[in-house]
């Protein structure tokens, strides 16, 4: 199932234990709440899926509304709302308890591709194929800012841990980290070879960007330096835009989805591949880590259409 390549001695391999199978088309976003008690899936099919992590195999909840397929999705960090991101043109705000749609965000003029709330939950961020990160006030649905972000569809917006800046990517090949307050830009990261960049976030401590990039590679940025640090590659990257993130739980390391249908792991530091988990039948494009058990979440395009959740050994 899963095999493990130059394994560090203290690397307890991860096993599949679920896999989840209610999607009907592509899962294009997978997502654990900050508690540790949820985990969201939202689909090409038009519906978002909340599971229990206690016990995933019946869905928790089924979200039904979108008009078109859903290709981001984010909790609060309450865990108290879900946002979705849509090929409708539409960000939407739904109730994680009951599943019903609190509020519908519109203004973007194509797919809004990506999104995340604010670590205090009073605003999000949405990015789109119309190339603007917009900023959106929770409570009222209305839309605060628009950020003439970037001059290629805009691929992922993620807030630092204070929330005072956000960050962005985008198929032109650029990352851009924004006062969060003003919608100004701060900073604009670029790489020699400007390759499409798929998906950036911050790190847990807020240092350090890490961004993908449509060259099979990953990179760490420390963006206040502007520096690139460590350089990800064995994965499969060229086509879609695949989300990664980091592994905190027990030890430092950086978790991609892959097009050759594997969930990757490598050793932050090292940048040695630890662990290539195989089980999934088609492109991972979305991965996400349990805040606080060693748990990893992943979902896969149309001829798998599946989540799968692995877990580390106990001892």
């Amino acid at each position: 199932m899963a095999s493990t390549t130059e394994s560090t001695d203290s690397f307890k391999p991860y096993r599949l234990k679920h896999t989840l199978t209610g999607h009907k088309r592509d899962v294009a976003g997978v997502k654990f709440s900050d508690d540790g008690r949820f985990l969201a899936s939202c689909s090409a099919d038009k519906t978002v899926r909340t599971y229990s992590v206690s016990s995933p195999d019946v869905p928790h909840n089924e979200f039904h509304g979108h008009e078109a397929g859903i290709s981001d999705l984010a909790f609060s960090s309450d865990g108290r709302l879900l946002a979705t991101a849509s090929d409708d043109r539409t960000v939407r705000l739904w109730d994680v308890a009951t599943g019903s749609l609190l509020k519908t965000l519109t203004g973007h003029t194509n797919y809004v591709f990506c999104v995340n709330f604010h670590p205090q939950f009073n605003t999000l961020a949405s990015g789109s194929f119309d190339e603007t990160v917009r900023i959106w006030d929770v409570k009222s649905g209305k839309c605060l800012k628009v950020l003439p972000a970037h001059s290629d569809p805009v691929t992922a917006v993620h807030y630092n841990l204070d929330g005072s800046m956000i960050v962005s990517s985008s198929y032109d090949g650029l990352c851009r980290i924004w006062d969060a307050s003003t919608g100004h830009c701060i900073k604009t990261l670029i790489d020699d070879e400007n390759p499409p960049v798929s998906f950036v976030k911050f790190s847990p401590n807020g240092k350090f960007i890490l961004v993908g990039t449509l060259d099979n590679t990953l990179r760490l940025w420390n963006f206040s330096t502007g520096q690139f640090l460590k350089t990800y590659t064995g994965h499969v990257n060229s086509k879609y835009c695949i989300s990664s993130t980091f592994s905190i739980t027990n030890g430092k390391y950086i978790v991609s989805g892959s097009e050759d249908n594997c969930v990757y792991l490598w050793e932050l530091q090292s940048r040695k591949v630890v662990q290539k988990l195989e089980g999934h039948t088609d492109a991972v494009i979305s991965v996400s880590c349990h805040p606080k058990e060693n748990m990893i979440a992943s979902g896969a395009l149309g001829t798998d259409k599946t989540v799968k959740i692995w877990s580390q050994e106990e001892d």
